[in-house]
């Protein structure tokens, strides 16, 4: 497998200078398992491992780990088709989430990514509020969003909410898609061009496998039929996964996401819901809070039908989320900096004693 095709470039080479090993064997995680990865390389598709020192050194913060998408150098070891990660490039793009459950800690989903597509099934799973909690997200992770509403066929008037998608993604690229009659499918191959790398998010059922089915040209996934009863497809990727595309494009899996909070996405926020900051400018009082305020450019622009007051309150929402993370980031960064000095203060006792 050529390096460039699949997608090493300039900044890539720009930061090899950093690491001292002499010809060193470079590749790009292909999937990652519980204790495991596939790496792509030009020895073709290896199982590896990563090493103990690595290990340690990702110990105590699990998103230094190699994830899908990532640069590695590793050691190949001969005659084995294996190979031992010694170390994890820099992320160029990154995409990702606070972990389910209580926990603050970051989970990267996919990285060194160039376009998301935002996979949202125009029949039961539509949920606007959804695409836009997903839009902030891959803003806040340097790709470019893209949105693809699949199940077109089982929509009895895809413009509507086509319509009601555009404004909320106002500027985002939008394809209606059917992975049945094949329609619109064609339209998405400009984005997996030779050496570009495009991830597939949505929840389960959305019908991403099948999509990706349909730009690899053949039957890669095996696809679950649609549940009795309901017009929603099941669960089907289990773990996250790359393949490579005829045209060379790279194309990552993701499993559907039953969780989606945010993480560190004050810029993705900015980005998905500029209009509502650019209104806030013209509001009477500086630190308006868009409620009952006297001079509320928001408000008005809701009761002149020019904002949804539901993606109003989506963006209080998600606002009010990130501020609860952040703030319980710092309480954590302050938690452990306590724990550092008074374990060096312990031991600076102990060495005086002596």
């Amino acid at each position: 497998m050529n390096l460039n095709k699949l997608g090493w470039n300039a900044f890539f080479q720009e930061h090899l200078k950093n690491y001292q090993a002499e010809n060193a064997s470079i590749g790009r995680i292909s999937s990652e398992y519980k204790s495991s990865y596939r790496v792509f390389s030009e020895y073709g598709e290896l199982t590896a491992t990563i090493s103990g020192k690595l290990r340690n050194a990702c110990i105590n913060n699990h998103c230094d780990f190699p994830a899908v998408g990532d640069w590695v150098i590793f050691d190949l070891i001969d005659n084995e088709n294996k190979a031992i990660i010694q170390s994890v490039f820099p992320k160029k793009t990154k995409f990702s989430r606070k972990i389910a459950g209580n926990e603050i800690k970051e989970q990267v989903v996919a990285a060194n990514i160039d376009t998301a597509f935002i996979v949202c099934a125009l029949n039961y799973d539509f949920n606007l509020r959804r695409i836009e909690r997903y839009l902030s997200l891959v803003w806040q992770s340097g790709a470019n969003p893209v949105i693809i509403l699949t199940k077109s066929d089982l929509c009895p008037d895809p413009l509507v909410k086509l319509t009601e998608v555009e404004a909320a993604a106002f500027g985002v690229n939008i394809h209606p898609v059917s992975n049945i009659s094949k329609d619109g499918i064609n339209d998405l191959n400009q984005y997996c061009t030779e050496g570009q790398t495009v991830v597939l998010l949505g929840s389960s059922g959305a019908g991403k496998s099948s999509l990706i089915n349909n730009l690899l040209g053949e039957n890669k996934i095996t696809v679950k039929d649609l549940r009795k009863n309901i017009d929603k497809g099941q669960h089907t990727t289990s773990h996250r996964q790359m393949f490579v595309s005829s045209s060379g494009g790279l194309i990552i899996d993701t499993p559907g996401m039953r969780e989606l909070q945010l993480w560190n996405a004050e810029d993705g926020l900015s980005t998905c819901f500029d209009e509502i900051g650019e209104l806030a400018k013209n509001c009477y009082f500086n630190d308006c809070r868009h409620q009952n305020e006297k001079g509320c450019a928001v408000k008005e622009a809701i009761e002149e039908g020019l904002l949804d007051p539901k993606r109003l309150e989506n963006y209080f929402k998600m606002l009010k989320e990130q501020k609860y993370i952040s703030d319980r980031q710092s309480q954590n960064a302050a938690q452990i900096e306590r724990k550092k000095w008074k374990n060096i203060h312990k031991h600076l006792k102990n060495t005086y004693k002596e």
